[in-house]
């Protein structure tokens, strides 16, 4: 009868064996990661987590292919780490691709790691955090290496409205694997270290004959300001995490929870005499709508998201009366606030993510309409305007709008106006709700007119202040009941707080339905 092993030899084994999975492909192909610039995914999982929280899963698969010479190249873990740990006390399930780990590859058993993170995550209402660091399908396993990535893109789908998901891009994302985070709710990108494209530089000249870079064709600085792709970028891995702890804090764990509520210390009756003068009182004169904001939230903090890409709108998060709230504002320093094709885009995704995470909406409007022009109306204005006329009104959450300035057209019924179901519509004096600006009414309306006068520019001066007297208001749509008040600019905080309070059990709901036809 054979003895058994000492349990100190087994424990030993075992812990000189967790030792070898934490280096992950070697020492050589760590100090190679380091020469980028990079750190490893173990690094960078300590950098983002509360100390000591990180609860490694399967750490111990491996691949099971002998294709290629692979039965050569098993590695403990597949090169992605997973586990959950907690994030300024809270919950997340997170993976991080291993790049040292046959450049981070993805293969079926890699797959299966990261679509297990998912299950469990989707079981428990927590937040999902992708670290992505990845040279893409693992060649050598073939169609496997793709059925990997149809389980994730899967879960991706099953996962979106119910957990917050979250993908940081900190190496090379491409081909199929570019899916996975753009099904997430947000993408963070490090400059001159994230690459996201669908065919890389090499298959791009040869498909075009265009020669391109790896940063021309995808780098963080595109998908910021170009795609749209992502929603944040930043320039080093430690402001990565430090500004997923920063979004995290305004979401909720899962749709069926309220956003955290964290005591900011800002007097909810606080006014701000500034208000009454920042809004020029001339149509045509520009203004940051970003200094309207800060001047109104808790703390002037406000987290923008998508800034770089289409700055005629503005979105983000922020906080009224220590209560998340999604922020969307025209921005009459850039097209003047038109709405555009990005514009567009950007607006309605953020509505349909703040619906889907029980955040209210603020809607600050100050927009001439949608942008006219060929390229315009031949990219499909129509279609991607509609988008935020059927985001709003898909949007069952409190909505609460401020009318700045112009709100013409149809953008003033689109901006969250009151035919939308938006709840309140608040006005400043300086608003003006009508059809299209004065002059642009009365050239319309005196056309034939204007060529019988002496003087057709004098006339069409005086025939448009008359228009702006009766319609360049809010007083019409007021007595509509349209806007249901014409407020002080000062006292714009403390109004819409107190209205949020009274939204705060608000109920409503859609017809039964499978789901609505969006027009993508």
């Amino acid at each position: 009868m054979s003895e058994g092993r000492d349990i100190s030899d087994l424990i030993r084994e075992l812990n000189e064996l967790k030792e070898k999975i934490k280096k992950g492909g070697g020492e050589e192909r760590i100090k190679q990661q380091h020469s980028k610039g990079k750190l490893t995914a173990r690094e960078r999982i300590d950098l983002l987590v509360d100390e000591g929280s990180f609860v490694e899963i399967n750490p111990f698969v491996k691949h099971r292919v002998s294709w290629f010479d692979m039965d050569k190249k098993r590695f403990p873990g597949d090169g992605v780490v997973t586990g959950f740990a907690k994030i300024d006390g809270r919950l997340v399930y997170l993976y991080a691709q291993d790049f040292t780990v046959i450049g981070g590859s993805l293969g079926e058993m890699h797959g299966k790691k990261i679509a297990k993170i998912y299950d469990l995550a989707l079981k428990n209402g927590v937040p999902v955090i992708g670290l992505i660091d990845s040279g893409g399908a693992r060649i050598q396993e073939g169609v496997i290496s793709l059925s990997g990535y149809g389980e994730i893109f899967y879960r991706n789908v099953m996962a979106s409205g119910v957990i917050p998901q979250i993908s940081i891009i900190l190496g090379p994302c491409a081909g199929g694997a570019v899916y996975s985070p753009a099904l997430t709710d947000f993408i963070i990108v490090v400059d001159k270290i994230s690459y996201m494209f669908v065919t890389g530089p090499q298959v791009t000249k040869e498909a075009t004959g265009l020669e391109t870079t790896f940063e021309e064709l995808g780098g963080a600085q595109i998908h910021a300001e170009k795609s749209g792709v992502a929603h944040f970028m930043v320039e080093n891995e430690e402001e990565a995490f430090a500004l997923i702890r920063t979004l995290l804090s305004y979401l909720p764990s899962n749709n069926m929870e309220d956003p955290p509520i964290i005591d900011t210390g800002d007097d909810v009756n606080r006014t701000d005499e500034e208000l009454n003068s920042i809004v020029p009182t001339d149509p045509n004169k520009p203004y940051d709508v970003r200094e309207v904001i800060l001047r109104i939230v808790d703390n002037g903090e406000f987290l923008e998201v998508q800034s770089p890409f289409a700055p005629n709108a503005v979105v983000g998060f922020a906080r009224l009366n220590s209560r998340t709230v999604g922020i969307v504002a025209n921005q009459p320093n850039y097209l003047a606030g038109a709405l555009d094709i990005d514009a567009s885009d950007k607006i309605a995704r953020f509505i349909r993510f703040c619906d889907a995470f029980n955040i209210p909406i603020v809607t600050f409007v100050d927009t001439p309409g949608f942008l006219p022009g060929i390229d315009q109306e031949h990219g499909g204005i129509i279609r991607h305007g509609a988008k935020i006329l059927y985001a709003y009104s898909e949007a069952t959450v409190p909505k609460i709008t401020v009318i700045l300035r112009k709100a013409y057209g149809g953008a003033y019924i689109a901006m969250s106006s009151s035919h939308l179901g938006t709840d309140y519509v608040f006005a400043w004096p300086t608003a003006e709700i009508a059809v299209m600006g004065p002059k642009a009414a009365a050239r319309i309306l005196y056309g034939k007119k204007l060529a019988n006068v002496g003087d057709p520019a004098k006339f069409l001066d005086k025939v448009s202040k008359e228009y702006a007297k009766l319609f360049a208001n809010p007083y019409i749509a007021a007595e509509m009941g349209y806007v249901h008040d014409v407020i002080v600019p000062s006292e714009t905080r403390p109004k819409l707080i107190l209205v949020l309070e009274t939204l705060e059990n608000k109920r409503d709901s859609l017809p039964p339905k499978k789901h609505g036809n969006m027009p993508l």
